[in-house]
């Protein structure tokens, strides 16, 4: 049995502690479950802070910290708080280096769920930070992928925003591109969706599909590899990409990109266009494996 995910964040988290003298903030750290098992049991003498429930003055406690040189590590603990808590954040820490050449790099773990928790605390909103300046997004999956993002961090000067997801923290396995060959169409998911849209692949495949995949961890800076484009480019019905935040934000911005790079048709899934409830018969879940399935039987089809 490998490795969990949250034990690498933990691990990292315990280092950067120690290492840095640094802090973590956010609200109900150390209360039931340490934030699912991705903080190390410490408090507030080893730099665990504990904050109010006033969620906008949170980020602003956060960017004080990282302008003394701290490289804060801040955990919002459903992303759908983004609203709140990063106002100081993309106003400030995020313009910091670039108008005063003063440095406020923050690790910002927002972390994503969905599941009978209503219509604020559900689901990713990146989308809503994405077009700010001085602002890096990344959606680490596995335990490498968060190890080379946490990496990059420590070397840089920009605010960096860690787009967890609560299912993936017992995640054990690596995953791999698959774009050798001509494809029938190429899976490009993100965030929690890539664990389906692995299921989406294998289902296809069996029936007889060409399936490609390209697993999507940077998104701010978002690199299109050449090696993407020729796949994309010697597919048939071009790429689907699946996200867990509403399709009209980053998910449409980063097909665009695609589009732009290979002129294949590019197609996207990801919330509906609704509000989440408290209860399963009125959720509003990201692409499973079947909606995954049956999008590209559309797609192609259609063609």
């Amino acid at each position: 049995m490998g490795k969990e995910l949250r034990d690498t964040i933990k691990d990292i988290t315990h280092r950067h502690l120690k290492k840095f003298k640094s802090q973590v903030f956010g609200q109900n750290l150390t209360g039931v479950g340490w934030v699912a098992g991705t903080l190390p049991k410490l408090f507030e003498k080893d730099g665990v802070i504990e904050l109010p429930m006033a969620d906008v003055a949170g980020g602003g406690i956060v960017t004080g910290s990282a302008l003394m040189g701290k490289r804060p590590i801040y955990i919002i603990r459903y992303q759908g708080y983004n609203w709140f808590n990063c106002i100081f954040i993309v106003n400030y820490a995020c313009k910091s280096n670039e108008i005063w050449r003063m440095p406020c790099p923050i690790m910002i773990r927002g972390i994503a769920s969905e599941g009978s928790i209503g219509p604020v605390a559900g689901s990713a909103h990146i989308s809503i930070v994405y077009k700010m300046p001085g602002l890096k997004i990344f959606s680490p999956m596995t335990n490498k992928e968060y190890i080379n993002t946490y990496k990059k961090f420590i070397k840089s000067k920009d605010v960096f925003y860690i787009s967890e997801h609560r299912h993936s923290y017992s995640n054990t396995s690596e995953f791999k591109n698959d774009i050798i060959g001509k494809k029938d169409i190429i899976l490009m998911p993100i965030s929690v969706t890539r664990f389906e849209a692995e299921k989406a692949k294998n289902e296809l495949q069996q029936k007889g599909f060409k399936v490609g995949i390209i697993h999507l961890v940077n998104l701010k800076p978002f690199e299109i590899k050449q090696s993407w484009v020729k796949a994309i480019k010697k597919s048939k019905f071009g790429v689907l990409m699946t996200d867990n935040d509403y399709k009209d934000g980053i998910l449409r911005v980063l097909a665009h990109k695609v589009y732009e790079k290979t002129n294949k048709n590019v197609s996207v899934i990801g919330l509906k266009d609704k509000s989440a409830g408290h209860h399963r018969k009125v959720d509003n879940l990201p692409p499973n494996k079947n909606d995954i399935v049956q999008m590209v039987k559309s797609i192609i089809k259609k063609k």
